[in-house]
């Protein structure tokens, strides 16, 4: 099936396994097919000679090829359930360092109860085709050629016969087949509704007892899983008619068998041995028969599984390291946006319009304008969390596009305006940034208060998205990780926001240390944080409407001026 092409590198590395397993299904069921041939021996012999002999010999037999079938089968499971756990794993790998790879507009798109859905539930499903699904139709195909090959042995004219309501199988397996496709993708997407409900409800639970939604959001998720509960019964129906149907044809088989089997052995034509053995060779028939039905509800899962899986590899990497990237030996620092126009994937407004301008290397830049001038964005291309649609910017007079992920955004320190952290010790969280002295950047980021009310220090744990913090603890973390990182280039995105003017002081007074000699870029909306700025950026609509310093842009009475007079007068409404 199309589906599976992408799965196919994945049995590669274990094919020698593969074919041990493979080998072990087709050597079990030789031994499997072995015990009816005997006791069909051992009839017709007891019924020439009564002997005790010839009984026990028969008996020891029959056992030993039991035995040796047994383990052969468990051998074949130990193998390629095996393999399959370890293709399962290889694509969960994969799949999430794909995931890890893809641009910043791509999680803008997708829903993260979705990407869940898909890189555990899916791949589950995929796993039992690589793993059951492939042994068990070995199985049915080598049982049933073995099978009908003696069936044929002892009596072509009753197989024949015995085959015809078998022969309606093939039909009856396509009809519910593709009624359980269809089905089972729409359970797995309703499944990735509900896992992105559940999700975002629990992750914004405070907004959720703020606002007294529990209840109406409680009846929501019922609803939604009211829903899933639907389209799960409608595929046991189908399901639930699908081993009924294989169990009267497989009856219908044995009816044909009794009646002109028995005719058979009246008239001599068989004997009590052939009819028996032939009767244990259908009941084997039978059985693979009916796990084909398994086998096709566990392909059209996995296909359906498999499509969803493909979706996400499908997403291209967008931003991607330059076939040979440029090396910078030692990186200063200087930026430089060159006429940069941006604007998100699958939309049509600029969010940048023609940005140009230069920061010397160790300066300090501010950049302010009003909610939604483009101030986030416009750092976020430095690092190439997007690129930009149009112009260039560069770093050191070289494109960021043609310099090699890696050595950018590790020249980069950046704190976002919404601060995360890791469900982990917040030193833990501290070091993710790639450095080990936290010491410093603990002090710097007014975060030494902070540790002296935590139950352990730096090595508390944090909750999800750091909830046992208050809005300021985060974002001073969230700087003092950038701060561990001592990268060449600091960002600094409105992450000061939350704290209060003292803390802000005095983390502004150790960042004007901690910034001399590297590249400096502050977002900001207070001016506290941007007057003893080298230079200003002043953004309106996406466009760089005035540059200068602090002084220059107050005497110039423009846009940073209005920006600066609302928010005194803010501050004097807020202070009563």
């Amino acid at each position: 099936m199309k589906a599976f092409r992408t799965l196919l590198p994945y049995f590669r590395p274990y094919r020698k396994g593969l074919i041990a397993g493979l080998s072990l299904v087709v050597v079990g069921n030789v031994f499997t097919i072995l015990g009816p041939w005997l006791i069909r021996q051992a009839i017709d012999s007891l019924a020439i000679e009564l002997s005790r002999d010839v009984l026990l010999r028969y008996a020891l037999l029959i056992v030993g090829v039991a035995l040796l079938a047994g383990v052969a089968r468990f051998g074949m499971r130990e193998l390629l359930n095996g393999i399959s756990r370890r293709i399962e794993t290889d694509l969960r790998d994969d799949l999430f360092a794909h995931l890890l790879r893809l641009p910043a507009e791509f999680y803008d798109r997708w829903r993260t109860g979705d990407i869940m859905s898909r890189a555990t539930n899916d791949v589950l499903a995929v796993r039992m085709v690589a793993g059951p699904a492939i042994m068990y139709m070995v199985n049915t195909a080598t049982i049933s050629i073995f099978a009908l090959a003696l069936m044929i042995y002892i009596s072509p004219t009753l197989t024949l016969f015995a085959m015809i309501p078998m022969a309606l199988l093939p039909i009856a397996v396509v009809w519910f087949g593709r009624r359980i496709h269809t089905r089972f993708e729409q359970i797995q997407e309703q499944f990735s509704t509900i896992s992105n409900f559940a999700q975002e409800n629990l992750a914004g639970i405070r907004i959720v007892k703020a606002y007294v939604r529990e209840e109406d959001q409680s009846d929501r998720f019922a609803a939604l899983n009211r829903e899933y509960m639907d389209r799960n019964m409608a595929l046991a129906r189908v399901w639930g008619g699908f081993f009924p149907s294989l169990h009267l044809l497989g009856g219908l088989a044995a009816v044909v068998v009794l009646w002109l089997g028995g005719r058979q052995i009246i008239d001599g034509q068989i004997s009590v041995g052939d009819y028996i053995a032939f009767g244990f060779y259908l009941t084997l028939l039978m059985w693979p028969m009916i796990a084909v039905g398994w086998v096709t509800n566990l392909v059209q899962r996995g296909a359906a599984s498999m499509a969803r899986i493909d979706a996400l590899f499908a997403e291209p990497i967008a931003i991607e390291d330059p076939v040979s990237p440029i090396v910078l030996t030692d990186v200063r620092g200087d930026v430089e946006f060159d006429d940069v126009w941006f604007r998100y994937p699958g939309t049509e407004r600029w969010v940048l319009e023609g940005i140009s301008f230069r920061i010397p290397a160790g300066q300090t830049v501010a950049i302010v304008g009003a909610t939604a001038s483009g101030k986030s964005t416009l750092v976020r291309l430095i690092p190439r969390l997007y690129d930009a649609t149009r112009g260039t910017v560069r770093l050191d007079g070289v494109d960021v596009r043609s310099l090699a992920l890696d050595q950018l955004r590790r020249s980069v320190a950046m704190v976002p305006q919404e601060p995360f952290l890791f469900s982990e010790s917040l030193r833990r969280n501290l070091e993710l940034a790639g450095g080990t002295e936290v010491d410093e950047a603990v002090e710097i980021a007014a975060l030494t208060e902070t540790l002296e009310d935590l139950p352990d220090g730096l090595e508390t744990l944090l909750g999800e998205r750091g909830v046992n913090l208050s809005g300021g603890q985060k974002q001073r973390a969230t700087i003092a990780r950038a701060l561990v990182r001592d990268a060449p280039v600091l960002i600094l995105d409105d992450s000061l926001s939350a704290v209060d003017t003292v803390t802000e002081e005095r983390i502004l007074h150790g960042l004007r240390r901690y910034m001399r000699g590297r590249t400096s870029i502050v977002v900001a909306h207070r001016v506290s944080a941007v007057a003893e700025a080298d230079l200003i950026l002043v953004l309106e609509d996406g466009r760089l409407v005035e540059t200068g310093t602090h002084l220059e842009l107050l005497s110039r009475g423009g846009t940073y001026a209005r920006l600066l007079e609302r928010q005194l007068l803010a501050e004097q409404i807020e202070a009563g």
